[in-house]
């Protein structure tokens, strides 16, 4: 395991071209490149795949892994704002782009928050290339609130989400990395984060400019994400039969999937002891036993 960890991945580039526009999505390739694709795990909004990268290193001793920079995140080069943003199926149709870029047998498809959802979404629309998924309490809101979000105008209403609102304020630019690090640790969402973790969120969430750093993933973008709910996860759980393995944080869940969903025995659904929605920067151990199991 410390091999692993101490094995930096490999950086991909993958063209991906839809209707959202095109460009390339950077992955950071984990593990044996001789062997098939094992998993494909997807970060949370505002994020990027190297945030993750104390979680994932030591299974690739064991697994190969591929972990995108989602759409307008880290070093992704995909446009932004290419069409008016009220979902997330920019985020589904990039992760089946990557899917068709695997060779190999179906994959596990893990993800965080905002990239657990993407991936549901991706494997209701591709469950033959998608062998289980394991999220990590994903964005699903309650029935009512996701008939809700598809009604006429009810993107206008979900811009004043508390979060995304709060977003737009957040600060933007920076002197140095070791300002941002500063500025971050021990604080808001960042409170009991390892400091090998903010750095690595820092490492590709901070892009250089010529009078400093700025977020890789603008907070206007960031917002957006937040106020576009109007995809449907309830319906891609019921078109996806394969096992879905939920983890939802005890505090602060964005996950509204009761413990026994009813007409979807294929879906388990656990609770992490203490943990809050950041569940895998603050209790890594569970995230990656997860994805192991599921994996392996």
């Amino acid at each position: 395991m410390d091999a692993a960890l101490l094995t930096p991945p490999r950086r991909l580039s993958v063209p991906v071209a839809n209707r959202w526009g095109a460009g390339t999505m950077a992955v950071m390739d984990y593990g044996d490149p001789a062997r098939p694709v094992d998993l494909v795990f997807s970060h949370a909004n505002g994020f990027n795949a190297a945030t993750y990268r104390s979680l994932l290193s030591p299974l690739s001793a064991s697994l190969r892994i591929w972990a995108p920079d989602l759409r307008g995140h880290g070093r992704s080069t995909l446009p932004t704002f290419a069409r008016p943003k009220t979902s997330w199926l920019d985020h589904r149709d990039d992760l089946l782009a990557l899917l068709a870029a695997i060779d190999g047998p179906p994959v596990v498809l893990a993800g965080h928050s905002m990239g657990g959802t993407a991936s549901l979404l991706a494997a209701a629309e591709r469950p033959e290339r998608v062998s289980s998924l394991v999220l990590f309490d994903p964005v699903i809101w309650r029935r009512s609130a996701v008939l809700a979000f598809q009604l006429p105008f009810a993107h206008r209403f979900a811009s004043r989400i508390p979060i995304a609102a709060a977003t737009l304020r957040r600060r933007a630019a920076f002197d140095s990395r070791e300002q941002a690090m500063t500025a971050y640790r021990g604080r808001g969402a960042f409170k009991g984060w390892p400091d090998m973790v903010l750095a690595d969120y820092l490492s590709d969430g901070l892009a250089e400019t010529p009078d400093g750093f700025v977020l890789a993933a603008a907070p206007a973008w960031e917002a957006a994400n937040y106020a576009a709910q109007a995809h449907d996860p309830w319906r891609a759980l019921r078109r996806y039969r394969g096992p879905v393995r939920i983890l939802k944080a005890q505090h602060g869940a964005l996950t509204h999937v009761p413990a026994h969903p009813r007409g979807l025995p294929h879906v388990t659904v656990e609770t992490v002891a203490g943990g809050g929605h950041l569940f895998p920067m603050t209790h890594a151990d569970v995230a990656r036993d997860a994805l192991f199991e599921a994996a392996v």
